[in-house]
């Protein structure tokens, strides 16, 4: 945006010139009174984002400055909004009381920007998803040609997380599908992908050495290897992160966990394309509703949700440590009281990481410490629940070790914390009263004083006989008496009384008393104000120097998640898969838990037993669209997820072994933003998968090559299954409706071909939804388009068309020998008939050395073909 220049403008405008100039990429809300106004182009582009009027106030060089402006008390709401339309906001607040009489001539009150507002910097619940993380990610790539991998680091400033990661650059759009960061901080030369509309340029530290040193000094120790062990490049994203998160916070930064660096080898990998099909956490149109996480969540509490999210988006490939997540939900299975008590106590938790981000920031309110007190008294309880039973599984017994503890911080803020603050602290009332004597003074004066007020009006209205008589409060005049104009007549005469102030309908007076108790009130209300203020910091101080809160937080989340799993599999049809490092890969009536979900009541979901053991690890599925080869696809690799995340299988039983890549193609799309066809997208991603897969991944991919010619898309399909098996040789479902590549199976020992059982009554074709072994010999396309509301006229000549065309393809030899097993080496000529395959007949080699197919007529080989079927026979 571009901005006139400040020459000439006037002093409260002087003012905006020089806040705005601080951070100009960003709307600025310049803080007016009650308002947040916005001027010149911000005023513009707020405007038409926010759907709100476009006025003018004053001039600028002699035009008029356009101007627009939001209430201070609904401002979240519009910033909401416009960090959604993708909207950076600087906020400028008054830093000094509004002045009165005199004073208030010298010039607009000290202003100054107060926090930069931007996608990945977000702390209110009014612009968060409760149940999901909101991340600012920093992407730094080593100098030099052998600098090493790019380093990433990772902050939620809502919640406190803070990890690092060093991933090879083909791991890099993986990374950043896993965490799909709100914000990103990279140069401009780095690829995004996906991401490239989240980009935020960011100033690097001047070396390595300053940005360890800058880390370490952050969290208060003196090398950062207290830590673990961080690449230079990691060193460097996480100190850029730090500085973008002060400079977003006015020079303040938020508590956060210390950096963990992370290692991608010990999380199953998943690329964007393969999320984006098996819409774990979001569909495809970024709504929630059907998804895999919206199918398997029974969570209460917004922690436990954004926990089970990350769970569902970073599945584990270490055996033991699934396990240890299993143990805790199966602990729990047979004991349906202890997890209901669970379920009713956690319900009531607020949501303390977030409270805890506000507190740090100084942005908290009375309810975010109430939040803690209340989150205080349910980790007691919960802890309480569960040291009732013997026999704790470590996961949750670790879980109740942590909740145990900040006893003295429960007992003082269930002490200085009124039951019910306001929402505001300026609102008063935050400190219970009977905690601090001073402030219990303070508002004994202000509070007597307005009673005496009350009294005073009584003896004014019957002294002067003037029962309308009102003692109230004017914001320049303070307390005076306001009777009618008719009335004023009666008041001019007394002594006592100071005409203040005369209107067609009002006269107002004051007197000595009256300015004595409104100094006396103002005086008082200040100090209380200014204690309850005090105090309050106090009380966040303790809580923020309690360090077992962040360890309690994550112990609610995941005691959350382990009955959310229990209460899921509770109903006996959801099992607990049993995962080992072999390539075992088994599931016995499995479904697809988001297709079962969306279900009517009434309606049951087929289950399909899914079977790729290393003797038979490729299965070739063929059948007809709405059959459900799509479903049966994304439900093994739904599976795998639930299961290396330690969570509940829709099935009767799993058993697999660690899955280390999952790649899933299924469905189609365009890429018109960048120019890519469908066909284009497909031999990407198939491209990934060929590149990247190996012996212990799993791909499962639908209709390779359907995007091009027939035979171009049979020869790719048939070469990217042979490469599956073959040279790749790991675990994969390949759906097709090329159904002659069934043929493959006598040449490849481990392809297992399957179809989609279909049956046809009475002209109607029932599609069964079930898996079965062979192959589909019709694709039943135009029982489909029947099925799809084609017009009938079309579907009888579409059938008609269909008939003559395989009757006529009957009667033809096949286009190419496709099938036919792979030719033998050529032999020498000079032995010919010595070495000529066993149960060859030496006249039929002979015939066909001297053969020349180029030269033969139609006629001639029909006559040659009768004549080598006559030298076969006995």
């Amino acid at each position: 945006m571009t901005f006139p220049s400040p020459e000439g403008s006037t002093p409260a405008m002087a003012q905006w010139f020089a806040l705005k100039a601080e951070h100009p990429d960003a709307l600025l809300f310049f803080r007016m009174g009650d308002f947040y106004e916005l001027f010149f182009n911000d005023a513009e582009a707020a405007a038409a984002a926010l759907d709100i009027s476009l006025t003018a106030r004053g001039t600028h060089g002699g035009e008029p400055i356009p101007m627009c402006g939001v209430p201070v008390h609904a401002a979240q709401s519009y910033l909401a909004r416009l960090i959604r339309r993708g909207f950076r906001v600087s906020v400028a607040e008054q830093t000094e009381a509004p002045r009165k009489g005199r004073a208030a001539a010298k010039g607009p009150l000290r202003r100054a920007v107060v926090r930069l507002i931007t996608p990945g910097t977000l702390t209110e619940d009014e612009l968060l998803e409760a149940g999901r993380q909101n991340l600012l990610a920093c992407i730094v790539r080593p100098s030099g040609r052998n600098g090493g991998d790019p380093g990433l680091a990772w902050i939620d400033i809502s919640t406190g997380l803070f990890e690092t990661a060093s991933v090879p650059p083909c791991d890099m759009h993986d990374l950043l599908g896993r965490l799909d960061p709100a914000e990103i901080l990279c140069a401009d030369d780095v690829d995004l992908g996906d991401f490239t509309d989240r980009r935020t340029p960011v100033l690097l530290p001047a070396s390595t050495g300053a940005a360890r040193q800058r880390l370490a000094e952050a969290f208060g120790v003196a090398s950062l290897d207290a830590f673990g062990t961080f690449s230079d490049a990691e060193a460097m994203a996480g100190a850029a992160a730090i500085d973008y998160v002060r400079r977003s916070q006015a020079g303040q930064l938020p508590r956060l966990s210390h950096p963990r660096p992370g290692n991608a080898r010990d999380v199953l990998g998943l690329d964007p394309a393969t999320r984006a099909s098996l819409d774990l956490l979001r569909t495809r149109d970024g709504t929630t509703e059907h998804t895999l996480f919206a199918a398997v969540s029974r969570t209460v509490t917004a922690a436990g949700s954004r926990m089970l999210a990350d769970w569902i988006a970073a599945p584990l490939t270490d055996p033991a440590a699934i396990a240890r997540r299993q143990a805790g939900w199966t602990w729990l299975l047979d004991k349906p009281d202890l997890r209901d008590g669970l379920r009713a106590s956690l319900r009531a938790a607020p949501d303390m990481a977030r409270a805890l981000g506000r507190l740090s920031l100084g942005r908290g309110q009375p309810r975010d410490a109430v939040a803690i007190r209340l989150a205080l008294g349910v980790a007691r309880e919960v802890g309480t629940i569960l040291n009732r039973h013997e026999g704790l599984p470590p996961v949750l017994a670790l879980a109740a070790g942590h909740l145990d503890r900040a006893h003295e911080l429960e007992e003082l803020l269930t002490r200085a914390l009124a039951e019910n603050p306001p929402a505001r602290m300026d609102d008063g009332g935050t400190i219970a009263p009977g905690y601090d004597a001073e402030l219990d003074a303070q508002r004994e004066l202000r509070d007597g004083s307005r009673r005496i007020i009350a009294a005073l009006q009584h003896e004014y209205a019957e002294r002067f006989a003037i029962p309308n008589l009102k003692i109230r409060h004017h914001a320049q005049l303070g307390y005076v008496i306001e009777v009618r104009a008719t009335a004023a007549t009666q008041l001019r005469g007394h002594a006592d009384l100071i005409m203040r102030q005369g209107t067609a309908s009002a006269s107002r007076f004051s007197t000595e008393r009256l300015v004595e108790l409104d100094q006396q009130i103002a005086q008082a209300a200040e100090n209380a104000a200014l204690r309850e203020r005090h105090l309050f910091t106090q009380v966040v101080r303790r809580i923020l120097d309690e360090a077992a809160l962040p360890d309690m937080a994550a112990a609610l989340a995941g005691i959350d998640i382990a009955q959310s799993c229990a209460v899921l599999a509770g109903g006996g049809t959801w099992c607990c898969p049993q995962v080992g490092d072999d390539t075992t890969f088994v599931i016995h009536a499995g479904r697809h838990p988001v297709v079962e979900a969306a279900l009517p009541a009434s309606a049951r979901f087929t289950p399909n037993d899914c079977d790729l053991e290393p003797d038979h690890r490729v299965m070739l599925l063929t059948g007809p669209n709405m059959a459900g080869k799509s479903t049966f696809l994304r439900q093994a690799a739904l599976a795998v997820i639930l299961a290396q995340a330690g969570l509940p299988v829709a099935a009767q039983d799993m058993r697999i072994g660690v899955v280390d890549r999952l790649f899933s193609r299924v469905g189609a799309a365009d890429d018109l933003a960048r120019g890519r066809s469908t066909f284009m997208v497909e031999m990407t991603e198939t491209a990934a998968i060929l590149n990247q897969a190996g012996p212990r991944s799993l791909v499962v991919v639908d209709e390779i090559g359907r995007g091009t010619s027939t035979l171009d898309g049979l020869a790719i399909a048939w070469a990217v299954l042979e490469t599956l098996h073959s040279t790749l040789r790991c675990r994969a479902i390949f759906a097709t409706h090329f159904h002659e590549l069934a043929e493959l199976a006598n040449s490849m020992p481990r392809l297992s071909p399957h179809t989609m059982s279909v049956r046809e009554w009475k002209g109607q074709v029932i599609f069964q939804h079930e898996v079965v072994p062979g192959c589909a010999r019709r694709s039943w396309g135009v029982h489909v388009a029947r099925l799809a509301g084609v017009p009938e006229p079309v579907v009888r000549r579409a059938g008609r068309l269909l008939s003559m065309l395989e009757k006529e393809r009957g009667r033809q030899a096949p286009p190419l020998p496709l099938f036919e097993h792979q030719p033998t080496p050529d032999p020498d000529p000079t032995d010919a008939c010595d070495d000529a395959p066993p149960g060859l007949p030496p006249a039929v080699t002979e015939m066909m050395e001297g053969l020349d197919p180029d030269a033969l007529t139609p006629r001639a080989a029909l006559e040659m073909l009768y004549k080598l079927k006559k030298l076969m026979k006995p």
